[in-house]
């Protein structure tokens, strides 16, 4: 049998042998070390490029005491960070902008406190943001974005109506974010998209082609035509609304629905020529500004008396309406902000817990949207 024969290392070879392992053992033992440390820092909510950041920066002792921040974790991650604002960075509250560590910087050296840069990037987008930060330093922030629902890009028209007018802080925002600080029916916003609660009124506009989702005709039974058609969740909420009066000894039913554009344009002809265009523009709005071409909003007539202000239904649509999801559209109270005179028989379905809150805290539709849907 042959012999297999043995290779021996010579002596150097066997040194740079030793060498190499334990150079990688030493880089295998570092590594581990490396991952532990990492990963104390990611399972807290640190990015891999911030906690590399935070490690070599020798701050980890001091992140893992102040815990998940994700401002600082935007910070580390930015190549806008900045050393002696580090402290500043981890009590402004994070918000999802493209350059939140530009924008905080540009706003520190302007000589805002933290609290007002919260305040600030809480009210507007990241270009609001970068474009208000260009301007000299505001002094009173707090005159108006106390108010969740303050738009920061509306800062000019703020000051401008409160100045005008002498309105208060929250009437003035109110008005502002509404566009009632606009001339009606010029530079209205286009509303494209059917929703339960869109918002329809002489500052926001429906174009000629829109109609509302799910139209179905209504019955002769709870209407006065039996042409009439609305929103199929609306409608199934009259009915429940129309049956609950019923039992309690009152009788209503729908006299005015869905009404298209086009139906509009030929409304407003007809009252024109019976009673003049200054009666139009009072009292009827203009096509594409109307509610009815939403499909929500309900004329409601009383089996009991022929003008609806004086019957029984109306005392009980007042106490009712809102537990089946309708408001009246229009209060006498809140004409200077719905922008349409008192119509007692008008009401628009939003659903139970938008009408609710309303009925609650007494407030007319606009406030409500610019409070929790005006994006």
């Amino acid at each position: 049998m042959r012999k297999i024969k043995r290779i021996r290392l010579k002596a150097p070879a066997i040194r740079i042998l030793k060498f190499l392992g334990f150079c990688f053992c030493v880089f295998l033992v570092l590594f581990i070390f490396y991952k532990h440390e990492i990963s104390q820092l990611t399972k807290i909510g640190y990015s891999n490029e911030a906690s590399n950041y935070i490690l070599f920066h020798g701050k980890k002792k001091y992140i893992l005491s102040v815990g998940e921040n994700k401002t600082l974790n935007a910070a580390f991650e930015s190549e806008y960070y900045k050393e002696e604002y580090f402290d500043k960075y981890q009590h402004i509250k994070y918000v999802k902008h493209k350059d939140i560590i530009k924008n905080i910087n540009t706003l520190i050296e302007k000589g805002y406190s933290t609290s007002n840069i919260n305040m600030i990037m809480s009210h507007g987008s990241n270009e609001d943001v970068a474009e208000f930060a260009k301007r000299d330093k505001v002094r009173y922030l707090e005159e108006f974005y106390t108010l969740s629902y303050a738009k920061l890009k509306y800062y000019d028209r703020y000051i401008a109506y409160s100045d005008e007018t002498g309105e208060d802080d929250e009437a003035t925002v109110l008005i502002v974010n509404m566009d009632l600080d606009k001339e009606d029916y010029v530079d209205a916003r286009d509303v494209t998209t059917f929703s339960i609660d869109m918002l329809v009124n002489k500052h926001r506009k429906l174009g000629e082609d829109f109609v509302p989702d799910d139209l179905v005709k209504i019955s002769k039974t709870y209407a006065s035509s039996d042409k009439l058609e609305a929103n199929r969740e609306a409608y199934a909420a009259f009915i429940k609304m129309s049956k609950a009066a019923e039992t309690e000894g009152y009788g209503i039913y729908i006299n005015s629905a869905y009404r298209s554009y086009q139906d509009q344009v030929d409304l407003c002809e007809y009252y024109k020529s019976v009673y003049g265009e200054n009666y139009v523009l009072k009292y009827v709005a203009q096509p594409g500004y109307s509610e009815h071409q939403t499909g929500l909003g309900f004329d409601i007539a009383s089996t009991s008396n022929n003008v609806f202000l004086n019957s029984k239904e109306y005392v009980w649509m007042q106490d009712n309406a809102y537990k089946y999801g309708f408001i009246m559209r229009f209060p006498s109270k809140y004409v200077s902000i719905t922008g349409f005179n008192y119509e007692p028989w008008h009401f628009r379905y939003v659903g139970v817990d938008i009408a609710t809150y309303m009925h609650d805290n007494n407030m007319p539709y606009e406030k409500y949207f610019a409070m929790f849907l005006d994006n």
